[in-house]
């Protein structure tokens, strides 16, 4: 063990003892865990349903100055702002579960903004959404990780491989949350008048086609207010659907509340663990930044930003630039749900499959998968006729971003076990600076010039992800000598190495299975 209990010792040698304790459980508890990661998983399915929903039509129904993006804008900035500051804070003061009540609460406020969209109600509601989301995301991630290591302790299986499937899991019912948002929106967009007359002129053909030329690449925020497929839905339309998703909001509170087993079951005031050390903001806010002294980190950090980024493009770009221009706003939902099922299966699919082919040939498929469809919208001129093509890209869309979500968390994940909640914190912020800086220029740069900015950072962040792989390779290797040393001629550099190896966390040293 390393020195870091040993200052606290002297203060109160009995409460680090305690702190120490081991984790008592039973073999029936598998049971238990998977009702927890479901109860998380459908918790976070039914909240996204509302969310995904609204942002997915903002950049359409709230396009009047830009309102929509920019609202999408603030959410992000203050996202960034709070994985720095608050995830770990929070999650001390409130544990787990409640952080995870509390923090969705705060994304009630922007669904009920809906009902009267202005700067002034909008924006300072977007921002308290995104000062909730950060520690709403690092409780899951955290909730989720550390059930998989005493899952895979009772089960005997890898750690690795259970964290990627529990988190393939929860990413499954929550992509489907991206189906149900947007079946809500179509349903109610199409019942009405505005649904069924925007896609035929009065004379029965499409929209003329002078309009449709400047869908696609072609495509800038300035320039196509006359188009009709643009107009603003009905406020009843609006209304209704915004009902629906603020109830979906409430309800997701509810399930967390309700059934969700507090982590404080599986150890959540540990040694080892951030929520059980007393550190102030300010040491928080050095180990999130500790963690990008970490090479590792550094090198992921444009991956990452990417990430953000290509959600941004298929959420806001995509639906404004070829959906609604070329098919209407009623449309959106529809495309975008292909999105969503072709996401979550892929999820699933990713999760189980890298146990076989591993992470590599995984990401490099993403990789491929993306830059192919980036290629493809600089070039198509999306029409009406063509409906079809809408769907494959936005499926294709989907393939990519599973990759990313799947892999490139789980990377973390294991690259950084011990630091779990700085790490998440780290994703979190540079996937939100990708969210923001798309979002930011969404309104001033036309369709082609985003697309060439997203395959350059699409580039860059693959090399960055190469160069961590073969770090990777050789730091396995150079443990595995280490550890083939007999321990009486180690050397202290030798022990310091294999002690401070990243991929070790103590919890798995401290899971007790009784055989009850």
């Amino acid at each position: 063990m390393h020195g870091g209990g040993l200052d606290s010792d002297k203060h109160n040698g009995a409460d680090t003892a305690s702190l120490r304790e081991k984790v008592q459980l039973r073999k029936g508890e598998k049971w238990r865990i998977l009702k927890n990661i479901i109860t998380v998983s459908v918790a976070f399915m039914v909240q996204f349903t509302a969310f995904q929903g609204t942002a997915n039509l903002q950049s359409s129904i709230n396009a009047k100055e830009g309102l929509g993006t920019v609202s999408l804008s603030a959410i992000y900035a203050a996202l960034v702002v709070s994985c720095i500051f608050l995830p770990t804070l929070v999650i001390r003061k409130l544990t787990v579960k409640w952080t995870l009540c509390v923090s969705m609460l705060c994304y009630a406020p922007y669904i009920a903004s809906q009902f009267y969209p202005k700067f002034y109600t909008l924006i300072p509601a977007g921002i308290l959404l995104g000062l909730g989301a950060a520690p709403m995301w690092a409780s899951k991630a955290t909730y989720l990780t550390q059930l998989g290591q005493v899952y895979a302790k009772l089960t005997d299986q890898p750690v690795e491989a259970i964290i990627v499937r529990f988190f393939g899991f929860f990413f499954l019912a929550w992509q489907t949350a991206e189906l149900w948002g947007n079946l809500i929106s179509s349903l109610v967009l199409s019942s009405g008048a505005h649904g069924a007359a925007a896609a035929v002129d009065g004379n029965g053909s499409h929209s003329s086609d002078p309009n449709l030329d400047s869908c696609g690449a072609n495509f800038c925020v300035v320039e196509t207010s006359d188009n009709a497929n643009l107009q603003r839905p009905p406020d009843s339309e609006i209304f209704e659907i915004s009902a629906i998703y603020l109830s979906c909001i409430i309800a997701a509170v509810i399930i967390v509340a309700v059934f969700l087993d507090p982590l404080s079951r599986y150890g959540e005031r540990r040694r080892g663990s951030i929520s059980a050390t007393e550190i102030s903001g300010m040491q928080l806010l050095s180990a999130t930044f500790k963690q990008l002294k970490k090479v590792n980190q550094q090198l992921l950090i444009l991956i990452t930003v990417f990430i953000g980024m290509e959600q941004a493009f298929i959420g806001a770009d995509f639906t404004q630039a070829y959906v609604s221009c070329a098919l209407g706003i009623h449309q959106i939902g529809y495309v975008m749900i292909c999105f969503g099922v072709v996401n979550a299966i892929c999820s699933i699919i990713f999760g189980s499959a890298m146990k076989y082919i591993g992470r590599v040939v995984i990401i490099i498929l993403g990789a491929i998968v993306h830059g192919g469809c980036i290629i493809y919208l600089l070039y198509w001129r999306p029409h009406p006729d063509h409906q079809i093509v809408f769907f494959i890209l936005s499926g294709l869309w989907g393939i990519g971003d599973a990759v990313w979500q799947t892999q490139i968390n789980g990377l973390y994940g294991a690259l950084f076990r011990r630091n779990k909640e700085a790490a998440f914190s780290n994703y979190r912020l540079w996937e939100s600076v990708g969210f923001v800086v798309a979002y930011a220029y969404s309104t001033n740069l036309c369709a082609r010039m985003k697309l060439y900015l997203l395959f350059g950072v699409l580039v860059a962040g693959m090399i960055g992800y190469t160069i961590v792989e073969i770090r990777q390779l050789k730091k396995e290797k150079r443990l595995k000598q280490l550890e083939e040393i007999p321990k009486q001629q180690q050397t202290d550099a030798d022990r310091k190495a294999i002690e401070e190896d990243d991929e070790k966390d103590e919890l798995e040293e401290d899971i007790v299975v009784t055989h009850l």
